[in-house]
């Protein structure tokens, strides 16, 4: 069965989405982030993927109060990004109840670090994000594009046990027009141990029964179940095989 996991995305302690990665196409939605992770719990969504918008700008965390009115949410695990630069805020969002780790600049441009970071905390809380446009790598709050592929970038660390991955598809991302396929299905039997995530483009249960399907085992949704194409009760009922 493939989980499905919730998107939280924050900027000043608010739940925002973006499109494809710009700050200025933000839509910013009432409800608050911890009544948010409540109700995916309460419907079987118990892994919550939250980015700190603000964090990945400033390149320091800036929503950890949030964060830990989130992970309080009885029964959710929380997979937390952006701003995760160094040891100091690595345990921070760990002491503020983050389960998981989800780096992406700094495994992009420091691997040596992100690599003793699975050494010391273990490949269990360490998830590499992986955002692509056009093939390349994308840091930095997706503004800056690098000249390394996803491939390589996951390579680097298989010698270290790497076990997850988060893989953005930033031209999907906030779209509604379906998720790149072919990409996750290619990733996946490239690097089998590697546990792969879906992220961008998940437009209906549709698309989560055709990854399914296709063997991957991971899907993030967010704008869709903001937006009503996706139901936290279409999501229950997948959960438990009614669907």
């Amino acid at each position: 069965m493939i989980q499905i996991i919730p998107a939280v995305d924050l900027i000043d302690g608010r739940c925002v989405r973006l499109s494809q990665g710009d700050y200025a196409r933000q839509t910013t939605y009432d409800a608050d982030p911890a009544d948010m992770v409540r109700r995916f719990a309460d419907h079987g969504l118990t892994r919550i993927h939250v980015v700190d918008l603000d964090g990945a700008k400033a390149s320091a965390p800036c929503n950890l109060p949030t964060l830990e009115r989130m992970a309080a949410v009885d029964g959710v695990q929380i997979e937390w990004g952006g701003g995760l630069k160094g040891d100091e805020a690595l345990r921070d969002a760990f002491n503020a109840g983050a389960t998981w780790a989800v780096v992406g600049s700094l495994a992009a441009r420091q691997p040596e670090v992100f690599a003793g970071w699975i050494s010391r905390f273990g490949p269990e809380r360490m998830v590499l994000g992986a955002d692509v446009r056009e093939g390349k790598v994308s840091v930095a709050g997706w503004l800056e594009d690098l000249d390394l592929t996803i491939d390589d970038l996951v390579r680097r660390f298989l010698p270290c046990g790497l076990s997850q991955a988060i893989c953005t598809d930033i031209s999907r991302d906030g779209m509604l027009q379906g998720p790149s396929t072919g990409l996750y299905t290619r990733l996946q039997k490239a690097f089998p141990t590697v546990d792969f995530c879906v992220s961008g483009g998940i437009s209906s249960l549709q698309d989560i029964c055709r990854l399914q399907e296709l063997g991957l085992r991971r899907v993030i949704v967010g704008k869709a179940l903001y937006e009503g194409r996706v139901t936290l009760a279409e999501c229950e009922a997948f959960l438990q095989q009614k669907y």
